[in-house]
């Protein structure tokens, strides 16, 4: 089941589109702007999505351009993708934790974070992080639908990484704080984007949570980059897992 919100569709000669999604309590966050528009700021759809596969299907609509998500695409064998160490790097202290390493591939049945954690020591003396664990059914859920060939307009992206090239790397307040959320706001704003806090009230907030939403648009604005080649990827060569998707984070 896709929910969408009651506004009017997009116009029929509208040009490709972009999407950034971010996983929340109701399923999958998007948020939809056309890639080229007449005016400036680019107005924003938000919809939901019970189940990744409906988010996944928009690849088969022939205007969807780029698909950009704040969630781990590739998972390693053992230890960490190399992705990860190097967007630590980048971030300011802080922020750094914002970078958290995804389950490995052999934790896909566990039962629970316990079951991950105690498998994680035992086979390469390392655990899983609850927030790992916690998003684990969500990485799990990409893994089995998407392929590498799909992968050059899906691709995976961090909204802190983003937001912080974006501020030159002036350290940011937590997204969770009004403060954090209003310099995202602006951001998103000064990058093209009709960003307004009247976003917060399209969902109930047991379905998304408020940076949710300014997560998904950090994706789309990042799609949006991506498209005009002003996007950077982590590392610049990326690694490919077991079933052949590239292990990278684009910013």
């Amino acid at each position: 089941m896709d929910r969408r919100l009651t506004q009017e569709p997009w116009p029929l000669g509208a040009d490709l589109f972009c999407i950034g999604v971010d996983g929340c309590a109701a399923g999958w966050l998007m948020a939809e702007t056309a890639l080229a528009t007449a005016g400036s700021p680019a107005d924003v759809r938000f919809s939901l999505a019970d189940e990744w596969r409906a988010v996944q299907a928009r690849l088969s609509e022939p205007r969807i351009a780029m698909i950009a998500v704040d969630m781990p695409i590739g998972l390693a064998e053992t230890g960490q993708r190399a992705c990860e160490p190097a967007a630590r790097r980048l971030l300011p202290t802080g922020r750094k934790s914002s970078v958290f390493t995804p389950p490995r591939r052999y934790m896909r049945d566990c039962q629970d974070w316990a079951e991950a954690n105690a498998l994680g020591k035992a086979q390469e003396g390392k655990g899983l992080s609850h927030q790992a664990w916690n998003i684990a059914h969500k990485i799990f859920e990409i893994d089995a639908c998407l392929a590498p060939t799909e992968q050059d307009r899906l691709i995976e992206a961090h909204p802190e990484l983003i937001f912080h090239r974006r501020n030159g790397w002036t350290p940011l307040p937590s997204k969770k704080t009004s403060e954090g959320r209003d310099a995202r706001l602006a951001l998103l704003r000064a990058n093209g984007l009709a960003a307004s806090e009247d976003w917060f009230a399209l969902f109930p907030r047991s379905q998304v949570a408020r940076d949710d939403y300014l997560d998904a648009a950090a994706c789309l604005m990042l799609a949006r980059d991506r498209m005009s080649g002003r996007a950077l990827r982590l590392p610049e060569t990326p690694e490919r897992d077991s079933r052949g998707l590239a292990m990278e984070i684009w910013y």
